[in-house]
């Protein structure tokens, strides 16, 4: 049980870094993602997004303060059941933002292609970075949220397979038996993917992590050689 505890509250502070994500990228699409190419209203997706995040974060309270004070297996039961529907809840918002955030993409990729006069470009400048930074948010929740299963249930499933090898996972000298990825180690591997468009030091290990990394190359790619290219076209 006390190995339990010392997993599951290492990387505490990840859960908020994932929080403020969240609230940064629906800042981004309040302030400064056109209109035009999210459904509805601009403040629509934002409010979705945090719609979803309060009750999520209330949970995730909830079962830390659940963590503190558990004392037997009954009590870390009750603590995996309700991991694993935080999880759930977690990979449902992460997919809401990322419906979000393609459907940007599309919407400025549809509008380029018709050869339409559509924004200038210094506004289609600030929507291919917001698209790309959104992107790489998206991708480190998906990998933060897969990996081992996930870090509401990982150190309770002893069993779970790790689906990225990091250096620090590598015998010789450099490794740490006791060392666990926490939310920016994901970031990096997730911004690294989308500059690279390709693993850099650390190496997908299962299906889906590597169709994960794949998505986030192609829609990296696709953000980098068409949108940023045609707008930086336009200003000159």
């Amino acid at each position: 049980m006390r190995a339990h505890h010392l997993t599951l509250q290492t990387h505490a502070l990840d859960f908020w870094l994932a929080r403020g994500a969240i609230v940064l990228i629906a800042g981004l699409q309040l302030l400064f993602l056109n209109g035009n190419l999210t459904f509805g209203p601009r403040w629509v997706a934002p409010a979705v997004e945090m719609t979803l995040l309060i009750p999520l974060s209330m949970a995730t309270a909830w079962t830390q303060q659940k963590v503190r004070v558990a004392t037997d297996d009954h009590h870390w039961a009750t603590i995996r059941r309700h991991r694993q529907m935080i999880r759930g809840l977690a990979l449902l918002l992460t997919i809401v933002v990322m419906g979000i955030n393609f459907e940007a993409l599309v919407a400025v990729t549809r509008a380029l292609l018709s050869g339409g006069k559509g924004p200038s470009g210094q506004s289609l400048l600030v929507d291919a970075l917001n698209i790309w930074f959104t992107n790489v948010v998206i991708f480190t929740l998906w990998f933060w949220n897969i990996d081992r299963d996930g870090p509401a249930t990982r150190g309770l499933n002893p069993g779970a397979k790790p689906d990225f090898l990091f250096p620090q996972m590598i015998g010789g000298g450099d490794d740490d038996p006791a060392w666990t990825p926490g939310f920016l180690d994901y970031f990096y591997v997730s911004f690294t993917n989308a500059t690279a468009f390709s693993p850099t030091d650390t190496m997908p290990l299962s299906v889906r992590s590597k169709m994960l990394m794949a998505l986030e190359a192609f829609v990296s790619l696709l953000t980098v050689g068409l949108v940023a290219a045609r707008a930086v076209n336009i200003l000159n």
